[in-house]
């Protein structure tokens, strides 16, 4: 019986792929190559120009490198969907640790998301607080110092339209 009702529910599932491909469903018909892949269909205006400010304050690596992956991924989606995205990246606090002798393949994501405009500030205070010179980050240069990392997140919010990547 239990059997029965998996096969009926496959049955089920494969009917709909097979319809939604047939009437060209973007968001159920699959990709060849991709298991569950999703064709993305945009039904608004093209992105045009985007502004995102992301608050760095953790040193767990995790985190670091999925802000990483997420700053590229929104950068190549701006660039195949009619847009562009100014990026800053604010590290303040423990995020300090990012460009504290970075693995070799954080520094690679960190010159590619350079290269294509991303820019990394760093929170003076924080460099203050935890007495770090600020030549000892990985590519940082005098022009890259905020006054203060909170503060220049709210800065870029309210006074140059930037939107503030919420998760840390």
């Amino acid at each position: 019986m239990v059997l029965k009702r998996k096969w009926l529910s496959v049955a089920s599932t494969a009917a709909l792929v097979s319809v939604a491909c047939v009437f060209g469903s973007p968001a159920i018909a699959a990709d060849a190559g991709h298991s569950g892949y999703v064709k993305p269909h945009i039904t608004h205006a093209k992105y045009g120009l985007m502004r995102l400010v992301v608050p760095l304050t953790t040193d767990n690596v995790k985190v670091q490198g999925k802000k990483l992956r997420n700053i590229q991924n929104g950068l190549d989606a701006a660039r195949d969907w009619g847009g562009k995205f100014k990026v800053k990246v604010v590290l303040y606090a423990k995020g300090l640790s990012l460009l504290e002798n970075p693995a070799p393949a954080f520094k690679t994501e960190i010159d590619k998301l350079r290269s294509q405009g991303v820019r990394f500030e760093i929170c003076n205070n924080s460099l203050r607080e935890q007495n770090v010179n600020f030549h000892s980050l990985y590519g940082v240069k005098d022009a890259d110092i905020v006054p203060s990392g909170f503060a220049e997140v709210v800065y870029l919010q309210q006074k140059r339209g930037y939107s503030v990547d919420p998760v840390n």
